[in-house]
């Protein structure tokens, strides 16, 4: 038995993927998506650290590349352990739905609950890593340290520039959320591939990688970007008003929006990313794989679980 299933394999795990979702119940799927949300976070936490300082040494692109490269944790972690993350279900709940194994309520259901779980998650990771690594504690000086300031800067980024663009930003998210989910859900089918762990990671490792470093918007790391680079600047009002050596604003944008509201974090960036993650799913990826295999799919066969060894002797008994 070879350890690549073939595409119609791949889509047929797709359905029952879905399936198997779309029958949790509410405590479950709320549960596993809170795990989910955690997961991405420490991805999205690890990306900023390992992203702090390079950039004025070697270039924002190599920046982008190492944050790039370890950000695929968190959705390594979703898929070997079983936790549920709202980009994935965006694609499987409705190819679950079109093969007939679901229904629409489920897929509401399912959508509820997973990304209420998964938001819950990143803002928990989120504030343990603002009591923790991005202050040690210290919420008396003016600033929060290096990896602290680098939060601040991710989220202003992802905000406030964007909400600078007016309707173009809009857009600008709307596209990007598109691009990401289009990666994100081919990661996902691309895992499914697999019939092990090592070319399950190595599967979903080089496309999240690739989303990072181009720079597009992914609705649940952004539920930990952007809160922990809200809450910092709650925490050191000061970064506000902040000047550097040469006499002008730190960031010319946090100070003229006067900070980062919640506002700005769902409006300017949550809520538009969260559609364009949802039609990259089921528009890009879903239908495409859906419509291009479907009759294959339902007559395909998937791997066997591989055999138990028996046992013999003393140690059967």
């Amino acid at each position: 038995m070879g350890l690549i299933n073939t595409p119609a394999q791949m889509v047929g795990i797709a359905y029952n993927a879905g399936k198997a979702k779309g029958d949790l119940p509410i405590g479950q799927l709320f549960l596993r998506g809170i795990m989910g949300g955690v997961y991405i976070a420490v991805g999205a936490a690890f990306c900023t650290i390992a992203m702090t300082g390079v950039a004025p040494l070697l270039g924002a692109g190599f920046a982008k590349l190492i944050g790039g490269a370890v950000f695929p944790i968190g959705l390594i972690a979703i898929i070997l352990t079983g936790m549920e993350l709202f980009t994935g279900d965006a694609m499987l709940l409705p190819m679950a739905v079109w093969s007939g194994r679901s229904t629409y309520g489920k897929l509401i259901k399912n959508w509820s609950f997973v990304y209420l779980g998964n938001f819950i998650g990143s803002i928990a990771f989120a504030i343990v890593v603002i009591m923790g690594p991005f202050t040690q504690g210290n919420f008396t000086a003016a600033e929060p340290n290096a990896f602290g300031m680098m939060a601040v800067t991710v989220a202003i980024g992802k905000i406030l520039t964007y909400k600078s663009a007016g309707d173009m930003g809009m857009a600008s998210l709307f596209f990007s959320g598109i691009g990401c989910n289009f990666i994100v859900c081919l990661a996902v089918l691309l895992a499914m591939t697999a019939q092990d762990a090592i070319g399950k990671i190595l599967a979903i490792w080089f496309p999240i990688m690739s989303f990072v470093v181009i720079g597009f918007e992914h609705c649940v790391a952004n539920m930990y970007f952007l809160p922990a680079g809200k809450l910092l600047v709650d925490s050191f009002p000061s970064l506000i008003t902040k000047v550097g050596a040469d006499g002008k604003a730190w960031n010319a944008l946090l100070q003229a929006n006067g900070g980062i509201s919640w506002y700005d974090v769902m409006i300017w960036n949550i809520i538009p990313v969260t559609f364009g993650n949802i039609v990259g799913a089921i528009v890009v990826i879903g239908a495409t794989y859906h419509y291009c295999f479907k009759g294959d799919a339902c007559g395909a066969a998937e791997p066997a679980p591989a055999a138990v060894p028996k046992l013999e002797g003393a140690a059967a008994k």
